[in-house]
């Protein structure tokens, strides 16, 4: 009687197990299930305009983050997370009339008012996208740089974020991210755990410098390879096996 009651715990543990998992990924949108969970905290959305646009202007940050992407006229940028617009309307100007910019978020409230200011404002080089937690929805092959300024430690879902913003960039295209040395449940994310979330999906780190004119650092990225299947992609930490950096041990 005894050995059959382990018998049975044992069985019943078993089976409850897939039932946990697949409840806990009910959690997740179901275009995502394919990719790995990221074992991190997100941190919850704090507003579209980061901070006064003036006084990121007094310290330069467009300008010093513009110039290290080395954005040029003519060129085609994707600003995600553009929120009220301080980078978009940037971009539209340095790339000029001859150049393009869309302006991708997830939240169409801010979409209406920033399309407000791109029609104000005139900037007929500018485009509006809504996108969605788990997929940027850009068009392929489009972009020579894509811009994740103070935002990617939003993302709830990177590993198919990165895997379905890939594609979007033209042959030497690159990803530039700036964003805060601290916990991702403090709204930064700790650069060794973004390079390596990145790594996963197939990008190689081609500059990292940290600027006080952006509070905060500055990392870019170029894609290399294949993209790997997504049921392939290893998280860079997972339950009980991270440091506290959030990298595996």
């Amino acid at each position: 009687m005894f050995r059959r009651t382990i018998l049975f715990g044992l069985a019943a543990a078993f089976l409850a197990l897939p039932a946990c998992q697949q409840a806990d990924d009910t959690t997740r949108p179901p275009t995502a299930r394919d990719f790995p969970r990221a074992y991190r905290p997100v941190s919850a959305v704090s507003g579209n305009a980061f901070s006064n646009e003036q006084s990121r202007d007094d310290r330069r940050e467009a300008q010093t983050v513009m110039d290290l992407a080395q954005i040029r006229r003519g060129m085609t940028v994707a600003d995600i997370g553009a929120g009220e617009g301080y980078y978009t309307v940037r971009l539209a100007e340095r790339v000029g009339k001859s150049g393009r910019v869309l302006a991708e978020d997830i939240d169409g409230d801010a979409l209406a008012r920033l399309g407000n200011r791109v029609e104000a404002e005139r900037l007929d080089n500018v485009s509006i996208k809504r996108g969605t937690e788990d997929d940027p929805r850009l068009p392929r092959g489009s972009f020579d740089r894509i811009f994740m300024v103070h935002m990617y430690h939003e993302v709830s879902e990177p590993y198919a974020f990165l895997w379905r913003l890939r594609p979007a960039l033209r042959d030497g295209g690159q990803v530039i991210v700036v964003d805060v040395d601290r916990p991702t449940d403090r709204h930064g994310i700790p650069p060794k755990l973004l390079f390596c979330e990145f790594e996963r999906v197939g990008f190689r780190l081609a500059e990292f410098v940290r600027k006080p004119e952006i509070a905060g650092y500055f990392a870019r990225f170029e894609a290399v390879g294949e993209r790997p299947d997504p049921r392939d992609i290893e998280p860079c930490s997972q339950p009980g096996g991270a440091s506290a950096d959030g990298i595996e041990s």
